[in-house]
């Protein structure tokens, strides 16, 4: 038996996981000061390297308190030790000079402002009072500041800015709060804000934020640059601002989401959760998506129009709090609406002198800085569900580049998404790294956004992609971008879009995938097996493949794509493939004019341009127009938001669930003809719309209990994932998981993933970077 150590000890500690930017270093040297040892601490390419010597029982307690208690944005995923031989060191505990060679680090993502940088901007005393740039180590810019890694000033956008003697001492102390903060500076040495536009005086620095708070005071639109991109701006309580700035972005009825300048701004438009509380308040600062007041305070109604929820946040960078005013300032108004800074289906913009080109005719000025923005980064979306879990619907700003672990590992891949709410994902090992949200890829600025992201992406990760991973989609701009990334060179795997949806939520999970999950994956569109649009798919399914268990009974879809606008067509082709009549009173009859009646008759009477569709979200579309809710649709899903708001005016009103017909033998078609016999009689009876969506919302989710309970008893399997955009539906969600948990099975949902194509990139990884050499393209 050894005899404990008597002498000095000596350790070598490799720190992984987010410990660069995030004041991991002078942590230690205060860690190591309080335990009396000598050594030092340095960044390397691959995490932290620390060393450190003393007397064992001081060593031993400095190792347990680095693993238990980091600083507020580190995120420690593993330490290594190794003894070493003491080396009778009795020096100072040093921070040395970042080592540049080999290995991988991990950025943390973009923080909002932090107390202690709040209370300097408002302190007329402090050096720092009513900077638009106050940062330090536990806040502020990261991601899209960064060129390079490791994280140094040299690797960001402040390599521009030279720093003052006194931001020069704080950054180079060890036991200040800024020590190593790479984004420090203060208004003699940092970035200069600037206010322009026609016919608006030029201003700077706070005449710049005091002009920018008159004109949105005043009615007029700004375009505001933030951390990731510009917003547009105005005030929130202003019905003819916000109808203008609706009709400049041809926004259709799509909601804006809104920036409150505090919390009891947000109290009084909201009905506030704990949980929801914590999410507006937390260092992420997401748009969390909250159930209105009626009245909704002062807010204007083009906000959100018809929708009992809003979509808010609050200021998350020293710019957006000096926007809304300190004390003492004259006042402005205390709720804006924030929406990205583009044209529809543009990527957000980050170039000042494109950002005076694409945004004109869209703000009246530009409220602008000189830091450039390495990276775009548009705002994370989520919602609270009622246990208080997290469900990310966009995953970006505050989210972005932290890692996801992997159950499995993967061999170094980049799968690019699909063609909606894009978003790029690389991975190797037992690590993926999701890139920003970019949006929709039918504009060559998108794919252009994309390709950037990619290159940024694999700039900070030092993933160098040896696989290339898209959809089957033979039509998606993503899949071109990733033929044309792969080349001659690298192997290119396609992936089923409903399989990458269910590989998503298993391994958001942590499923290893031996052993298959009955995967409910609902979305709008996917390209099937046998070529027609599936998106009402229950499949059995793991990694390395997956069958077909059951669907919902396909309908055409008139026009393609393009009928996806009218869900008075899509009502009208569900009934016509039902075989039910077009009853004149019909609102999916009246909604459409006669001759556009005709035409639809003919176009399915001899299947022209009617590609087959078993489609949920087309299911949604329709029986909100067959509800008499929505016939025109002007943005994605409006028609599916719109019946679920709806529903929940009258979700407890009784019990009534609409049925569905399950028919077929191995492979189960669900058919909604029963539902909508259903709905029909309930519409002739006067059934107010409410009741009926909610009587089909219930339908849905017990059909989808029956099938998962079939395939229960065909497999013995018991854990079901819910994915694809259709689970965004939080009603629809919360259903089908209480009836399912009900009858014993174990529910997978989306949490940090998002559930729509937002995610899909994930599972596409998962599919094909586990997979066989031999199995790829």
């Amino acid at each position: 038996m050894t005899a404990p150590a008597t002498g000095p000890v000596r350790r070598r500690l490799t720190v992984h996981g987010t410990v660069q930017g995030v004041g991991f270093r002078p942590y230690v040297h205060r860690l190591a000061a309080e335990t009396g040892l000598a050594g030092f601490v340095g960044n390397t390419g691959d995490g932290v390297l620390i060393e450190v010597e003393g007397p064992a029982a001081e060593v031993a307690r400095f190792c347990e308190l680095l693993a238990h208690r980091p600083p507020p944005l580190a995120t420690v995923t593993r330490v290594a030790h190794e003894e070493l031989p003491a080396t009778g060191a009795a020096g100072p505990f040093a921070i040395r000079s970042t080592e540049r060679a080999g290995g991988r680090t991990q950025l943390p993502p973009d923080t909002a402002t932090c107390a202690d940088c709040l209370r300097e901007l408002a302190d007329p005393e402090d050096r720092r009072h009513r900077h638009p740039f106050v940062t330090c180590t536990h806040c502020g810019p990261r991601f899209t500041i960064a060129t390079g890694m490791p994280y140094d000033r040299v690797a960001t956008t402040m390599a521009g800015f030279p720093m003052c003697p006194d931001c020069a001492r704080e950054y180079g102390d060890p036991a200040d709060r800024r020590f190593h903060a790479q984004p420090v500076a203060c208004p003699d040495c940092g970035p200069r804000l600037t206010l322009t536009g026609p016919g608006v005086r030029p201003a700077r620095d706070a005449d710049a934020l005091a002009g920018a708070r008159e004109l949105l005071a005043a009615g007029r639109i700004v375009a505001v640059k933030g951390l990731g991109g510009y917003h547009l701006a105005c005030d929130a309580t202003d019905p003819a601002a916000v109808a203008t700035l609706r009709d400049r972005k041809e926004r259709g009825g799509k909601a804006f989401a809104v920036m409150c300048a505090d919390l009891a701004v947000a109290e009084r438009l909201a009905m506030l959760t704990p949980a929801e509380r914590a999410a507006l308040t937390g260092p992420r600062r997401p748009i969390v998506l909250v159930r209105r007041r009626t009245p909704a305070g002062e807010l204007a109604d083009q906000v959100c129009p018809g929708s009992p929820h809003l979509g808010i946040m609050l200021p998350y960078t020293p710019v957006h709090s000096l926007l809304f005013g300190l004390p003492g300032d004259p006042p402005g108004p205390r709720a804006l609406v924030m929406t990205s800074g583009n044209r529809s289906g543009e990527p957000i913009v980050t170039d000042d002198t494109e950002a005076r080109t694409r945004l004109a005719g869209l703000a009246d000025a530009w409220l602008a800085h000189d830091r450039p923005i390495a990276a775009p980064c548009d705002d994370s979306l989520l919602r609270i569900r009622p246990d208080g879990t997290e469900q990310v619907l966009r995953r970006s700003r505050g989210y972005v580049p932290r890692p996801l672990r992997l159950p499995v590992p993967v061999r170094p891949a980049l799968a690019v998404g699909g063609d909606l709410k894009n978003v790029p994902c690389l991975g190797e090992g037992e690590l993926a790294w999701f890139g920003p949200h970019i949006g929709d890829m039918g504009d060559l600025a998108t794919l252009d956004a994309a390709r950037r992201a990619e290159r940024q992406l694999s700039r900070l990760t030092k993933v160098t992609p040896g696989l290339i991973a898209a959809d089957r989609h033979p039509g998606y701009h993503s899949t071109g971008w990733a033929r044309r990334r792969a080349g001659a060179r690298l192997p290119l795997r396609l992936v089923q879009h409903h399989h990458a949806h269910i590989a998503s939520a298993m391994a958001e999970h942590g499923l290893d995938g031996t052993t298959p999950v009955i995967g409910v994956a609902f979305d709008g569109t996917g390209y099937g097996d046998d070529g027609t649009v599936w998106g009402g798919e229950i499949l059995l399914a793991d990694y390395t493949g997956y069958r077909r268990f059951a669907h919902l009974t396909p309908a055409p879809l008139p026009g393609g794509d393009a009928g996806v606008a009218n869900p008075c067509r899509l009502a009208l082709a569900r009934l016509w493939a039902a075989g039910l009549p077009w009853a004149p009173e019909l609102p999916s009859v009246t909604a459409c004019s006669p001759s556009e009646l005709t035409l639809l008759r003919k176009q399915l009477d001899r299947q022209v341009a009617c590609v087959p569709t078993s489609s949920m979200g087309r299911l949604f579309d329709a029986v909100a127009s067959l509800a008499g809710v929505c016939h025109r649709a002007g943005y994605e899903a409006q028609a599916a938001l719109e019946l679920e708001a709806a529903a929940l005016e009258a979700r407890d009103a009784d019990a009534v669930a609409y049925p569905f017909g399950l028919t077929g033998g191995a492979t189960l078609a669900c058919d909604p003809a029963p539902m909508l016999r259903a709905l029909l009689a309930d519409r002739r009876r006067r059934t107010p719309p409410p009741v009926l969506a909610a009587r089909f919302h219930r339908g849905v989710a017990r059909a989808v209990t029956e099938i998962c309970r079939r395939a229960r008893g065909a497999t013995g399997l018991d854990t079901v994932a819910l994915t694809g955009g259709v689970f965004a539906n939080a009603l629809l969600e919360e259903k089908c998981t209480a009836l399912l948990r009900a009858d014993g099975f174990t529910v997978l949902r989306h949490g940090e993933v998002p559930p729509n194509d937002g995610g899909l990139a994930l599972g596409q990884l998962m599919v094909a970077a586990t997979a066989p050499h031999h199995e790829t393209e």
